[in-house]
């Protein structure tokens, strides 16, 4: 089973959170100025800014990175390859990440919607999945938010061992909690 997205070729109108693998073209609006950033990812230092670009459909923020701030000129038009989309602070951002590719577009843009701006909405985080880690099986753990059943030594399970909350090998009583719970604890140690 493959988990690769077939490329799509959109419009800045197209554009939603969380494409993956898009295909566009457009023409530089306006540059910002460029800043240094240091990464929380390998600590070193990074030059970034942020661009608008757009075609005929509308406008959209780019943030561009390091050696992408010298081959991108205002006024020009160009081809990203295997971009994608994302939320800087709520609002719609397109993105060159690590294997796209951006060079010129053999046709140029000539007039911009610059009316429809796509980066201007305010656009709410989706909830990322949870891939493992807690539940199940035998270790510590089960759903343990505060606010839900099952928190920390709560009468839903807390400490349980065996998923999520309760009927774990030491639940003993109500709960099932190491302890903290009523009537719980690890029966015959306490």
């Amino acid at each position: 089973m493959s988990y690769e997205q077939e490329p799509v070729e959109a419009t800045v109108s197209e554009l939603k959170p969380q494409m993956k693998n898009v295909n566009i073209s457009f023409k530089v609006i306006e540059a910002g100025e460029a800043r240094e950033v240091t990464s929380r990812q390998d600590g070193q230092t990074h030059r970034v800014l942020d661009a608008v670009v757009g075609d005929s459909t509308g406008t959209v923020m780019i943030p561009l990175w390091d050696d992408a701030i010298e081959s991108v000129k205002v006024g020009s038009t160009y081809r990203l390859e295997n971009g994608y989309t994302g939320l800087y602070q709520g609002h719609l951002r397109l993105n060159i990440g690590r294997y796209g590719k951006i060079s010129e577009a053999e046709a140029a843009i000539e007039t911009v919607a610059s009316d429809n701006d796509m980066s201007a909405a305010e656009h709410e985080r989706p909830e990322r999945r949870r891939y493992g880690g807690r539940g199940g099986g035998y270790g510590y753990g089960g759903n343990r938010d505060r606010d839900s059943e099952g928190g920390y030594g709560s009468r839903g399970g807390g400490y349980s061992r065996g998923g999520s909350g309760g009927g774990g090998r030491y639940s003993g009583g109500r709960g099932g909690s190491r302890g903290g719970g009523r009537g719980g604890g690890r029966r015959g140690y306490d």
